[in-house]
């Protein structure tokens, strides 16, 4: 029997605003059953003596100092620029009015 009903998909369908046919509805149907058993069956993993992770190799975090570095003035960076306006880089604006 099935995990989950044309009715429910098609329910779940409106609830997402899809347009679906009446075959794809018996097409996703049995794909979503297919999806729940195979998530049921990792369900039944016997997992009590793993630890739980967010990844399968341990990771770390690589640090160093910062240190300051010579970088350019902001007259320099400015220099080449097309347009300037206090003291940056002036750019269309993209979003209308709104500022």
């Amino acid at each position: 029997m099935s995990a989950i009903t044309r009715d429910e998909v098609a329910h779940l369908a409106r609830l997402s605003r899809l347009a679906l046919a009446d075959a794809e509805l018996d097409h996703y149907a049995a794909q979503l059953d297919q999806i729940i058993v195979s998530v049921a069956r990792v369900a039944e993993v016997a997992t009590e003596d793993i630890p739980p992770s967010s990844h399968a190799l341990p990771l770390t975090n690589v640090y160093r100092p910062d240190q300051a570095r010579p970088s350019l003035s902001p007259e320099q960076a400015l220099a080449a620029a097309p347009a300037v306006e206090d003291d940056r880089f002036r750019v269309p604006r993209i979003l209308g009015e709104e500022a």
